[in-house]
């Protein structure tokens, strides 16, 4: 038996001072690399310009009059709407039936993918919207393998985990959605930029955050960056995909600068037409908020920062800015000359509303929800109420422009014009609102089934090829689908 006192007994006890003294250094280094680093920690910084020039920049009416060979009588819209991977591989699945489908267009066989002239992306319908912006064809053979099928979820938590990356958390200036922006670059967006979309032959992307400060929607065309006085050609693609998931609590909100009133900036002349309360139209109500938004992020001086959150918040259908345009071209011939719609005469809004229901048991005890439960739902049901009622304006909008047309084709006749020339002085626009939902699908197991998939980023390959599949069944039952192809001479792809 060895004595206390003894050596052997000892030697353990002094191994582990030695160790511990060792660990306790370590430690302390690494504090004190992690706060000189936090000195460091920053944000990208959204570069300024001096002096706005409407005659450049990713602007969507300039690119789009740009494109050659697509119909010039036809404006073709997508929105892909939020909902994390379930929303991104819903919004694909519509692009891969568009690209299956022929329809004629000046006595010539095209595409109908190869038509659409705008994609507005909230959220996980961002990435879908923004990737086939930069990538045209190259999507289909490179998406699923570099965004859909992977567990980004997983890898962002992991990453945010890592000890090394912790102190880009530290200075404040930077947070969770930077780093996730950091991954998106390296998967998906190869540090491409607005300013690579600009001679990019496909149609124009528009991803959409929130202002938490106000609830305004800015979305990510120079149009809405001339209002901060910021260069949106230097702002990375993968950024703009960040700020429009960035759900609020789960992810950190995305800072801009905002140097608004510093460029020279003049409001467009449609604005005039929609505020001014003499205008014999009636303003709309719609576009005159939105122009109370655009001079709140004018003022720099009380907001020289803008904080950006999930573009959901706002309008997870992606489409409120449509119902504005609409609302303003009815309204002002500014408007509708800035966008050169005169030749325009059929316009045509897919939605593409990943929606989800997930079933709960709470009305089945006595006991409410938990504080995780309620936060979510309260969130998420006015967000999928909101959206309801964003769909049925659509519809609406159509059957008033209808209306419309048909008022003023009889106040022609009543000013002693025949019925040929009342009919030839009004332009006929016909609006198709096509709505792509789970809502849609007959059978109630298999509607179930995709409106209980969790609103995450990463799902099982199996419910992204249902998604995939889903999507171009729902968009081929759809009787509004169906009524487009018909008129265009096409075929709907089998």
């Amino acid at each position: 038996m060895i004595a206390e006192d003894s050596p052997g007994r000892k030697e353990p006890s002094m191994k582990c001072e030695t160790s511990n003294a060792i660990c306790a250094v370590c430690l302390m280094l690494w504090f004190l690399l992690v706060l000189a680093l936090a000195g460091c920690a920053s944000r990208p910084i959204n570069a300024p310009i001096t002096q706005v020039d409407p005659k450049s920049g990713y602007r969507p009416h300039l690119l789009m009059q740009k494109r050659q060979n697509n119909d010039p009588h036809m404006f073709f819209v997508l929105s892909f709407s939020g909902g994390g991977t379930r929303a991104a591989a819903l919004s694909y699945g519509v692009l891969e039936e568009l690209r299956r489908t022929d329809v004629v267009v000046n006595n010539q066989n095209r595409r109908l993918i190869d038509e659409v002239d705008l994609i507005t992306g909230v959220s996980g319908g961002s990435f879908t919207a923004l990737a086939y912006a930069l990538f045209g064809d190259r999507l289909f053979s490179e998406y699923e393998e570099r965004f859909l099928k992977r567990d980004v979820q997983g890898a962002l938590f992991w990453r945010t985990l890592n000890p090394f990356n912790w102190w880009k958390f530290i200075g404040g200036s930077a947070g969770r959605s930077e780093l996730a922006a950091e991954y998106y670059d390296e998967i998906l967006f190869e540090g491409a930029t607005f300013g690579d979309l600009l001679g990019r032959p496909g149609p124009v992307a528009i991803a959409t955050g929130t202002d938490i400060s106000t609830g305004s929607r800015l979305a990510f065309f120079q149009n809405d960056f001339d209002l901060l006085c910021s260069d949106l050609n230097k702002v990375n693609l993968s950024r703009a995909a960040a700020t429009s998931s960035a759900v609020p609590v789960a992810l950190s909100a995305v800072t801009f600068n905002n140097y608004g009133g510093t460029c020279g900036y003049q409001y467009p002349a449609w604005v005039k037409d929609i505020a001014d309360l003499e205008n014999r139209a009636r303003p709309a109500g719609r576009a005159v908020q939105r122009y109370r938004e655009m001079r709140a992020f004018q003022n720099s001086k009380d907001r020289p920062y803008i904080h950006l959150v999930d573009g959901g918040v706002a309008d997870n259908l992606g489409v409120r800015g449509v119902l504005e345009a609409l609302d303003e071209l009815a309204v002002s011939s500014a408007f509708r000359g800035e966008l050169g719609f005169g030749d325009v005469r059929r316009i045509v809004l897919l939605v593409v509303n990943a929606r989800s229901a997930r079933k709960t048991d709470w009305d089945r005890h006595e006991s409410p929800p938990g504080f995780i439960g309620q936060l979510l739902q309260a969130s998420g049901v006015p967000i999928e109420r909101y959206s309801f009622e964003t769909i049925e304006l659509m519809k609406d909008r159509a059957e008033i422009m209808k209306w419309r047309r048909e008022l003023m084709v009889a106040r022609a006749r009543l000013a002693g014009a025949t019925e040929a020339e009342a009919e030839a002085s009004v332009p006929k626009i016909t609006l198709h609102t096509i709505d792509v939902s789970f809502d849609e699908i007959p059978d109630p197991e298999e509607r179930a089934l995709f409106m209980n998939l969790p609103t995450s980023f990463v799902l099982p390959a199996e419910d992204i090829d249902r998604l995939r599949e889903i999507a171009g069944r729902l968009l081929r039952q759809s009787t509004e689908y169906k009524s487009l192809i018909s008129d265009l001479g096409g075929i709907p792809a089998r």
